[in-house]
């Protein structure tokens, strides 16, 4: 490999996995990097001493080989932390992932009750398709918790209606998580872990930009170059073939050349660079593929604690805040003085809208404002602050994102020696554990001559499976979905052992002659009569019938479906034998 020159663009997670995994195969790389800092996405700033996360990054993965790299190059600097977050909503603060008698007494008795209906309604007739967000939530949650705890929030996020944004985001961020598993989650301790409801994490000392310093110093120390302050101005292509980039580093303009190249830089940038330039339809769907910016409020509040959450989730439409990072909760080492706090608030915007372009010191003012709006802090409470803009942090998955994604990748995977990798280099909303995996597959197809397919990794291994089970059931799932017995129990139990309660305590009240007759409900329950003790008798008989009676209801209905489809397949097949008879 002595004759080989890799050149890779971006010190992100992505871009600096890829030259880690070079350098240890003897394959030292040059990286070059437009900002001063390294880690991109993932990068730790710094303010008088007070260190901040761009967005929060969780160190969880299920790759055993992300996790072996992490924990070798920080040893005993990777801590582990207890994952605490909460949603505010309506003025009230919500323990996630749920707790039962936190989500009740926050909801209250009829909100509770509406959402356990809604659950139960959406069980049984779903969307027959899952093409948008607010399908796959509604799907999985009933359409009242998706308006209460999903809509508010990702509208903030994204900018767009839940109507448009793709499922394919909820399929990945949210995969597993349903109102079943949360349930589950409340009451007793799962076999397998879903990544959403996590209650403990890594995390460096000193933020995510530590973990990739040591990377970048581990890349130096084996013969890399990482180059920062270096931006790039075009990329020279000769046919489907890179043969070197322009940068533009300390004011000067310089060419760098090279046999191999590996991006994580922005797809739609790198199509944007090339010379000569890409065809014209892929320079179109580059302009058509959107991203979500945000910025970051930090506030120093002379406090020595807020809240022990890591971070909030702000579904309030009164505030623009969309959720605040508390640092010192992520590591103690995050703040350098014990008598004050250090807080994130995230602002979900566009690149030059009026939010982005807002002034410093108007920004550092709103957020003063509404994080005494929101009761965390009192406005004189915050001492100073800065504010940091984050640009490309989220690729949008709008309705028509697919296509023109699609036309760009055709034309890319057409390049001999060059790879594209990470988030942005993707365009697909990985983590940060996946965009290194993409980064140690491309490494791997130039160090070891593999054939590993990049654009295959997602945020979740799973998730795939899924997708090839999902191809094959295409036509019969929508039509025969099969119904979970626990879920559709629980909806249905819930629903008769409120009606049971409600009934009578509406008798007491009332003490009308529908008493009498409510109480010979006593003769096949034994030990009910009309009194409080016995509405709370009747709700536990209501839960108990009825989620035996939809358990059951759902056993025989999958049966039935199963039996049908065993002999649609069986003609199906017969037909099909008959035509090959009739052919030969």
């Amino acid at each position: 490999m002595t004759d080989r020159q890799v050149v890779i663009l971006g010190a992100g997670p992505a871009g600096l996995t890829a030259a880690y995994e070079l350098a240890k195969l003897n394959v030292p790389p040059v990286v070059i990097e437009q900002h001063a800092f390294v880690g991109g996405l993932a990068s730790t700033q710094t303010y008088k001493g007070f260190s901040f996360d761009m967005g929060g990054h969780r160190f969880f993965s299920k790759v055993a080989e992300v996790r072996k790299i992490w924990h070798e190059l920080l040893g005993p600097d990777f801590l582990r932390r207890p994952r605490l977050s909460r949603i505010y909503y309506d003025g009230r603060f919500f323990r996630y992932p749920l707790q039962p008698l936190d989500a009740l007494r926050g909801l209250g008795f009829w909100q509770s009750v509406l959402v356990a209906v809604s659950y139960g309604w959406w069980q049984l007739f779903p969307y027959r398709e899952e093409l948008t967000f607010e399908q796959w939530v509604t799907n999985r949650f009933g359409r009242r918790l998706f308006r209460t705890f999903f809509e508010a929030y990702t509208e903030k996020v994204w900018g767009i209606p839940c109507s448009e944004l793709k499922a394919e985001w909820a399929a990945q961020r949210i995969k597993d998580l349903s109102l079943k598993s949360v349930l589950l989650n409340m009451f007793v301790k799962p076999r397998t872990t879903v990544k959403s409801l996590i209650d403990e994490f890594h995390y460096p000392r000193f933020g995510p930009g530590m973990m990739w310093g040591a990377v970048r110093d581990e890349v130096e120390r084996r013969g890399g170059v990482v180059r920062l302050g270096s931006e790039v101005r075009r990329i020279t292509r000769n046919g489907y073939r890179i043969e070197a980039v322009a940068i533009a580093a300390g004011g000067h303009d310089e060419v760098v050349g090279g046999t191999d190249f590996i991006s994580s830089m922005p797809v739609t940038e790198f199509v944007k660079r090339l010379h000569p330039p890409a065809p014209a339809d892929v320079v179109a769907a580059a302009d058509e593929l959107k991203y979500r910016d945000f910025l970051t409020v930090v506030l120093i509040v002379d406090r020595p604690e807020i809240f022990r959450d890591n971070w909030i989730y702000v579904h309030d439409p009164d505030v623009k805040v969309g959720r605040i990072q508390n640092f010192k909760n992520w590591s103690p080492d995050m703040v350098p003085v014990s008598h004050q706090t250090a807080l994130g608030l995230e602002y979900f915007c566009n690149e030059g809208d009026e939010l982005w372009a807002a002034d410093d010191h108007d920004l550092i003012e709103r957020g003063k404002r509404e994080v005494a709006q929101l009761g965390l802090a009192r406005f004189e409470e915050v001492k100073d602050g800065c504010v940091v803009r984050v640009a490309k942090a989220y690729p949008v998955y709008d309705s028509d994102y697919r296509e023109h994604l699609q036309t760009i990748r055709a034309f890319v995977e057409k390049f001999e020696n060059f790879q594209t990798i990470g988030r942005n280099g993707l365009h697909r909303y990985n983590n940060q554990d996946h965009a290194m995996v993409t980064g140690l597959l491309a490494a791997r197809n130039v160090a070891l001559a593999q054939r590993n397919d990049v654009w295959s990794v997602n945020t979740d291994e799973d998730y795939h499976e899924e997708i090839r089970e999902a191809v094959i059931a295409d036509a019969a799932t929508p039509a025969f979905a099969k119904l979970d017995r626990i879920a559709l129990g629980l909806s249905i139990g819930t629903a008769f052992g409120l009606l049971m309660f409600l009934a009578t305590l509406s008798a007491l009240i009332d003490q009308t002659a529908a008493t009498p007759n409510l109480g010979l409900l006593g003769q096949f329950f034994p030990g009910y009569t009309v009194t409080w003790m016995g509405s709370i008798l009747g709700l536990v008989y209501g839960l108990v019938l009825g989620f035996v009676g939809g358990w059951i209801f759902a056993l025989i209905r999958n049966i039935t479906v199963f039996g049908y489809m065993a002999v649609v397949h069986h003609r199906a097949e017969r037909q099909a034998l008959r035509r090959v008879l009739d052919y030969f």
